[in-house]
C-alpha cells in the first residue's frame, strides 16, 4: 500500500523536493500547465488542500484526472502532476485538467487522518463524511469553480490511491466517468498489507504504521539500530513488546491491531470489497503477479463487480509486475527476465482507457488482458479467471520428495513428512540481510516473491517436494489452491504454501553469464504462495485452538495465475510454518489474542504434513486445455 506512492506519487515529489530538485529543475522545460491552489470545503466544513494542473495551451473544453493521496502533492509551480511516471507526457498531450488532492488530516489538510478510514455508519447524517463524500464533495467543487471542463472526470492512482478510487465507486458522482484502479487492497484482514489470512504481515505493517502515524507533514522511516531487521524483530520479541518500547499508545493504527486480532466488525466495515456489488462507473482494475504489497486486492475487486457486471464496463490487466512497476521497467524483475517491456502495454492500454470514456475515443481492449509467464506472452479472455478451456486437476505430494499427478496408492496409508517448527530460529521470508522495507536503497522488497528460493531449501524446517523434469509444457491459468493435510504437537500453527518453477541444470542457461545475464541454472522462481494461520480454519472472527497430534484438513487459496513451467523444467512445492519478518511469528500455544502473546507463550512444534491415501496433500491446478 505504500511503496507505489513512495516512489511514483506525490512522495515522489518530497524525495526530489528534499534534494533540492523541482520537476521544472529537472527537466528544465517550460511551463505547461497553469497552476490553482485551493482548499477545498467538504459537506462537514473541514478544508482539503488541492491542487489544479490546467493547460496553457487546451483548445476546448477538458476533462477532469483526479488523484486522492495521503503522500502528499507537489507543492511549487514549476511541478507538473506527478503519480503517472513513464507515458505521462502522451496523457498529457491528449488534454486533461489534472487535480491532485491531500487526503484529511495529511499535510496541509484540515481535520484528523484515519488509516483507510472506512464507509460511514450513518449514510442518512447530511454531515457524516468518509473517502467517498470527500470525493464527491471536491468533484463537486471542481464542477463548479474550474472553467474549461466538459463535465467529466477520472479517476487514477496505485495502491492507497487506487483504494480512494474504489471508495469513490461506492456512491459516484454523476460527473465520475472512469476510474483507473490499480492495487487497492480489498480486505485487510484476509490479504494484501496488513493481514494474509489472518496471518499479521508484522515487519511491513510496524514501518508502515511509524511512517504514515509519526507526522502528519512527512513521510517518516523508522531508524533500525542494525541492518538486518531479521535480527532486530527476533529480539524485540513477542508483540506486545511493539507498545511498550516504541508506540506508546500513540499509533491509532497499532492499538487497532491489538484491539481487533480477528476479523470482527471492525475489519469487515474496513473491507471496501464487501460494500462493492456493482457500479455505474467503467473500473479499469490493475494488479501484477508479483506484488509485494496488494495482488489479491484488485483480483477481489474485480471478481465482485464482475458478478453484475451486464454493462460490461469492468475490465482488468494482470502483468508480469511487482508493486508498481507496470508503468515502468515492465520487462524484468530482480533475475527474471519476461521478454518483452510489458508496461509500454499497460501505458498503451491505460491512455485507450481514458481517451475512450473522456473524450470519446475508441477502445480496443478485452475485458481480461493477462500475461501468462513461462511463455511469456499476453493472454485475452471475456473474464479472469477464464470460464472455459480449462481442466483442474490435482498435484500430490508424494513420499521421497516427489509430486505427482497419480494420487496416493492404497498402499500408502501412514505416509507423511516431518519437521520441527522453531520460533527462536524462524524461515526468513528472503535472503538476508533484511534492510527496511521503504528505506532501504537497495529496494530488495520490491522483487523478494521473485528470489530464487534456494535460500531455504535443504532447511531442515522447509520441506520440499518435486516433479521428475517435465517432457511437456504445463500451462496454467485460474486459480491455484493447495489443500494440505497437516497435524501440529502445538495448539495453533502457521501454514506456508509456495509453488515453485524450477529451471534446468542445462549449461546453455548460463551461456551469456559473462554479459552480464545471471546465470538461472536450477533456479527456484516462485510462482505463487501464501500463508494461512491455522485456528482461523473454520472462521475468521472465532478462532479456536488446533486439536495437538490430530490430522487438520487446511485449504489454502494461492489466487489466480497465468504461468507456463515449460517443458525441462520441474514442479516445485514448498511447506514451512514461518515466513520472518514479513508474517508474525505464531507461539505454536493456543492465546485468545497473539498481540498480547508473552514471551514465555512462544514454543517448538512438530509439524506433520501428510501425503496417505486418507489425507492426500496436493495443489489443485487450473490446466489450460
Amino acid at each position: 500500500m505504500g511503496l507505489l506512492a513512495l516512489l511514483a506519487g506525490g512522495a515522489g515529489y518530497m524525495i526530489r523536493q528534499r534534494a533540492g530538485l523541482s520537476f521544472h529543475q529537472e527537466g528544465k522545460r517550460p511551463r505547461r500547465f497553469e497552476v490553482i491552489r485551493a482548499m477545498v470545503p467538504m459537506r462537514d466544513g473541514v478544508k482539503l488542500e488541492t491542487v489544479i494542473f490546467v493547460p496553457k495551451e487546451k483548445r476546448e473544453p477538458l476533462p477532469f484526472l483526479f488523484q486522492r493521496t495521503p503522500y502528499g502533492i507537489p507543492q511549487s509551480d514549476d511541478d507538473e502532476p506527478g503519480a503517472l511516471g513513464h507515458g505521462k507526457d502522451e496523457l498529457i498531450a491528449d488534454g486533461y485538467i489534472w487535480v491532485q488532492q491531500n487526503l484529511r488530516g495529511r499535510f496541509k489538510s484540515e481535520g484528523t487522518f484515519e488509516m483507510l478510514r472506512p464507509p460511514r455508519e450513518d449514510r442518512n447524517d447530511p454531515r457524516a463524511t468518509d473517502e467517498t463524500t470527500d470525493a464527491y464533495d471536491t468533484i463537486e467543487w471542481l464542477l463548479h469553480n474550474v472553467p474549461g471542463h466538459n463535465g467529466r472526470v477520472g479517476m487514477y492512482g496505485g495502491s492507497y490511491d487506487g483504494w480512494t478510487q474504489v471508495m469513490a465507486l461506492l456512491e459516484p458522482h454523476p460527473a465520475l466517468r472512469a476510474v483507473h484502479e490499480a492495487a487497492s487492497p480489498s480486505d485487510m484482514f484476509l490479504n494484501d498489507d496488513d493481514h494474509h489470512n489472518g496471518a499479521f504481515r508484522f515487519g511491513y505493517s510496524f514501518e508502515f504504521v511509524a511512517m504514515m502515524e509519526s507526522s502528519k507533514n512527512e513521510l517518516f522511516h523508522f531508524e533500525f539500530d542494525r541492518r538486518d531487521t531479521y535480527d532486530f524483530f527476533l529480539d524485540l520479541g513477542a508483540l506486545s513488546h511493539v507498545d511498550e518500547r516504541y508506540f506508546h499508545g500513540q499509533k491509532p493504527t497499532w492499538t487497532n491491531y491489538v484491539e481487533h486480532p480477528n476479523r470482527d466488525a471492525f475489519w469487515k466495515r474496513m473491507a471496501v470489497g464487501t460494500h462493492l456489488e456493482r457500479t455505474t462507473v467503467p473500473n479499469f482494475n490493475i494488479a501484477g503477479f508479483w506484488d509485494q504489497e496488494d495482488f489479491v486486492g484488485p483480483l477481489d475487486i474485480y471478481a465482485r463487480l464482475e458478478k453484475n457486471d451486464s454493462a460490461h464496463i469492468n475490465y482488468v490487466m494482470v502483468g508480469p509486475w511487482n508493486h508498481g512497476s507496470w508503468g515502468d521497467g515492465g520487462r524484468k524483475l530482480g533475475a527474471i527476465d519476461f521478454g518483452r517491456d510489458t508496461s509500454v502495454d499497460y501505458r498503451a492500454a491505460r491512455r485507450q482507457w481514458f481517451a475512450h470514456w473522456l473524450h470519446d475515443g475508441p477502445l480496443d481492449l478485452a475485458e481480461a488482458t493477462v500475461f501468462e509467464s513461462g511463455s511469456n506472452q499476453w493472454k485475452k479472455f471475456d473474464r479472469f479467471p477464464p470460464e472455459s478451456g480449462i481442466t483442474s486437476r490435482k498435484l500430490y505430494l508424494r513420499a521421497g520428495g516427489k509430486l505427482s499427478f497419480d494420487a496416493p496408492a492404497e498402499g500408502e496409508a501412514e505416509g507423511f513428512d516431518t519437521y520441527v517448527s522453531d520460533p527462536a530460529n524462524p524461515v526468513p521470508y528472503r535472503h538476508r540481510p533484511i534492510g527496511a522495507t521503504f528505506s532501504d536503497p537497495e529496494h530488495p522488497w520490491r522483487t523478494w516473491l521473485l528470489e530464487d528460493q534456494r535460500f531455504v531449501d535443504h532447511r531442515p524446517d522447509v520441506l520440499t517436494w518435486q516433479t521428475d523434469v517435465l517432457d511437456r509444457d504445463i500451462v496454467v491459468n485460474g486459480d491455484i489452491v493447495a489443500e494440505l493435510f497437516a497435524s501440529t504437537s502445538g495448539t495453533d500453527s502457521d501454514w506456508v504454501v509456495k509453488l515453485i518453477d524450477v529451471y534446468p541444470e542445462d549449461a546453455s542457461w548460463a551461456k551469456n553469464a559473462d554479459a552480464g545475464t545471471p546465470d538461472m541454472r536450477g533456479y527456484q522462481f516462485m510462482i505463487a504462495n501464501d500463508v494461512f494461520r491455522g485456528r482461523y480454519r473454520k472462521d475468521f472472527e472465532h478462532p479456536e485452538p488446533i486439536p495437538a497430534d490430530t490430522v487438520v484438513p487446511y485449504t489454502i487459496d494461492l489466487h489466480p495465475h497465468a504461468h507456463a513451467f515449460l517443458r525441462g523444467h520441474r514442479i516445485m512445492v514448498q511447506v514451512q510454518s514461518s515466513l520472518f519478518p514479513l508474517i508474525d511469528r505464531n507461539p505454536q500455544k493456543y492465546v485468545d489474542n497473539i498481540y498480547k502473546a508473552q514471551d514465555s507463550d512462544f514454543t517448538k512444534a512438530t509439524q506433520r504434513v501428510f501425503r496417505s491415501r486418507g489425507a492426500p496433500s496436493c495443489i489443485v491446478l487450473p490446466l489450460a486445455e
